[in-house]
């Protein structure tokens, strides 16, 4: 359904002043409004693109930056553990420049729309770094972001609504908790499967959580997010 696009972007790593994403829109002429997705640490790969067109056949107009362009274009790495070495290795080495990309993504959705990111494994982090640290969106969805109970400090600026696995041995349930009680406005749900759990590409997939999961977002950002035109 969506098509490759560019966006232009500043304080680049080296000579790079853009970066490539996956842009989809409605087939309605008026979007619901427009959600920026951030990526696992596998790339803007065919999940993330299948995610994009879920949304987008639901109403909502998406772009999911590559956010691992600044190293090299067009990085898809597998669900194994070659990919989860290579893609920590990225995030360690482009995380500093994300939020940038992110913000310039933005810079897209001129025509009046209230935005939403919508962040998955390192996009959870993220999408949970920006809703603090950005005035820029009016929602944020934050999937397993496995850095989130150790930023609950920071104060969002929007609501977010929080998804994790209570089997998730990378980001352990106590750490959660405390979150929870540390930052009680955000709504958080807690589910009896693993990391990734949302992900059908991967091992971890349980069906009924990501089921609920998607219940639970969706009307999130029904309650939050409405055209302003």
């Amino acid at each position: 359904m969506g098509q490759g696009i560019y966006i232009t972007v500043v304080e680049g790593k080296g000579d790079n002043d853009k970066v490539s994403a996956y842009h989809v829109a409605p087939k309605q002429s008026q979007p619901k409004g427009g959600i920026v997705l951030l990526q696992e640490i596998f790339g803007v790969n065919e999940y993330i693109r299948e995610v994009c067109d879920h949304y987008a056949e639901k109403g909502w107009e998406v772009i999911a930056p590559s956010l691992f362009d600044r190293e090299s274009q067009k990085i898809e790495l597998n669900y194994d553990a070659d990919g989860v070495e290579q893609g920590r290795a990225l995030k360690d080495s482009l995380d500093s420049f994300s939020e940038n990309d992110i913000a310039a993504c933005c810079n897209h959705f001129m025509n009046g729309l209230k935005l939403a990111v919508v962040g998955y494994c390192w996009g959870g982090s993220l999408a949970w770094r920006v809703a603090c640290r950005s005035s820029r969106f009016d929602a944020a969805v934050c999937y397993y972001g496995g850095e989130i109970p150790s930023l609950s400090s920071e104060k969002p600026h929007c609501p977010v609504q929080a998804h994790f696995g209570r089997q998730d041995s990378t980001i352990p349930i106590s750490d959660v908790e405390n979150f929870i009680s540390l930052r009680p406005e955000v709504e958080t749900y807690i589910y009896d499967a693993d990391h990734g759990f949302s992900c059908h590409h991967r091992k971890q997939y349980h069906q009924s959580s990501a089921n609920l999961a998607q219940e639970r977002v969706d009307e999130f950002l029904s309650r939050h997010i409405q055209n302003t035109n």
